[in-house]
């Protein structure tokens, strides 16, 4: 039995490749872990970007404290078991009334693990409906396997390599994924999936994080990190800690040496064993 989806919902997402909108948070986390990520944006100065925005995790409380909640988690044990290892974080953050997009693209291409059963929990933290660019998927096509990839990186494409399908798939609007400020999404890692501009008067801002079940494994020579948050850890990866305390020396080292590993593997490539 489900801990927190329907049977209706984990048969969607066996079938669709993705399940929307799950509840998870209430108002009152939403407008703390929202306050928090804008209250030290405005001591910096400026929206969060990269680095920060990548693992947030292992610097930020409001980040630490979405990848190890119960009801996230719990959906996520519906569809991929126990066993759960964060493997990397994006808040993907649009500004109101900006052409900020994402390519149509698999996560699996630039993820390289086996088996492909990583899932996106796409945690909102402000509304992300369609005015607002909200994400948009081709049911089913995590069963038509890989298509290839390629790398255009523009100021305004959300994903730092700019990574997309090409040609393929341009004059397709695809399945809208709405979620309200509390509620996420999640999608499988083969999943075709974009999203378009923010028209709306708020910022719209999504956590996305990537769980894997513990027995998936790297495949290329560099060996990533992960962080388990429920279950065992099975070892296929280099471990991460839990955050201690946020945004210290030891927190901004731990988070630097796990994207060392990240990007390694990017950078890298699939190398076969």
């Amino acid at each position: 039995m489900p801990r927190l989806l329907s049977d209706a919902q984990v048969a969607a997402y066996a079938r669709d490749g993705s399940v929307f909108p799950i509840d998870v948070l209430t108002p009152d986390e939403v407008r703390s872990y929202r306050g928090e990520l804008q209250a030290w944006e405005a001591a910096q100065g400026k929206p969060i970007d990269f680095p920060e925005k990548s693992k947030s995790y292992l610097l930020f409380n409001w980040a630490d404290q979405l990848v190890h909640h119960p009801k996230v988690l719990d959906a996520v044990e519906d569809v991929i078991g126990p066993d759960i290892l964060v493997y990397h974080s994006t808040l993907f953050l649009k500004e109101a009334h900006t052409p900020a997009y994402v390519r149509w693209h698999q996560d699996s291409t630039y993820f390289y693990l086996e088996p492909h059963l990583h899932v996106t929990a796409w945690v909102a933290l402000s509304d992300a409906t369609e005015q607002a660019g909200c994400m948009r998927v081709l049911p089913g096509s995590h069963t038509w396997g890989a298509f290839a990839h390629d790398d255009r990186p523009e100021p305004m494409n959300m994903i730092r390599r700019g990574q997309g399908i090409s040609d393929r798939f341009d004059h397709e609007t695809g399945t809208f994924m709405p979620v309200r400020a509390g509620q996420m999404s999640l999608h499988h890692t083969d999943l075709v999936h974009a999203s378009g501009s923010n028209d709306s008067d708020d910022r719209r801002i999504g956590f996305a994080i990537s769980y894997i079940p513990a027995h998936v494994r790297p495949t290329g020579h560099v060996r990533p990190s992960a962080l388990c948050v429920r279950g065992r850890d099975h070892g296929h990866f280099v471990p991460e800690l839990r955050l201690g305390t946020p945004l210290s020396e030891e927190a901004r080292r731990a988070h630097a040496e796990a994207l060392a590993h990240f990007r390694a593997l990017q950078d890298a490539g699939f190398a076969p064993h």
